[in-house]
């Protein structure tokens, strides 16, 4: 495992399409195989979140961040998770591991393959979790951690997450100091990680 921070995309940046297979397509109603980021085009906000089925530091969030989720998607915010880890080499994150994660911890939220790993590139996703907030724009509003706390440490809250959607809801912008995130680096194909991601 390779600790990681985030790349702290710049703000105000527009969210980069994607259009992935949903590995639990049963969590909406919208009967298709795939999601795409005009799905979501009547959210007041979209949460954009990098993770994977085996990271330490995602399942140190997760229950955590399914209470975010679930408490935030009322009040118009969509939540969308991506996996881009190469299944091939880390089989826990295959597909079908996906959506059996999903169902067995009740994802509210579409989990979706990023196989190609081009969407994590555009988004220059470094890390598991790696966590992009936009706005009704879909400018870029909030990027970085989703709270201080860590693997073996205090029991993940969110509270910087649910700080930086309070304020975005409240006043259209994020005012917070915004720390980036930090876990296990996203699992690259070989010879196929891009310059956002070189060390």
């Amino acid at each position: 495992m390779a600790l990681t921070e985030s790349t702290m995309m710049d703000l105000g940046q527009s969210a980069p399409d994607f259009s992935l297979p949903v590995a639990n397509p049963e969590v909406d109603d919208r009967g298709d195989a795939r999601r795409s980021l005009a799905d979501y085009d009547e959210a007041d906000a979209l949460v954009v979140v990098f993770m994977c089925n085996h990271c330490p530091y995602v399942q140190h969030i997760e229950g955590a961040l399914i209470d975010v989720a679930r408490a935030y998607q009322d009040k118009g915010v969509q939540f969308v998770g991506i996996c881009a880890n190469d299944p091939e080499r880390y089989p826990d994150d295959s597909f079908d591991n996906m959506a059996e994660r999903a169902r067995e911890k009740g994802y509210p939220f579409p989990y979706l393959q990023d196989e190609t790993q081009e969407v994590a590139t555009a988004y220059k996703a470094a890390c598991t979790p790696d966590i992009y907030v936009f706005d009704d724009d879909r400018a870029l509003a909030y990027r970085g951690r989703f709270d201080d706390t860590r693997p073996d440490g205090d029991e993940a809250h969110g509270d910087d997450l649910r700080q930086a959607l309070d304020e975005l809801l409240a006043d259209g912008t994020v005012t917070m100091e915004q720390a980036p995130s930090m876990g296990c680096n996203i699992k690259w194909k070989p010879d196929a990680t891009p310059a956002h991601a070189a060390q």
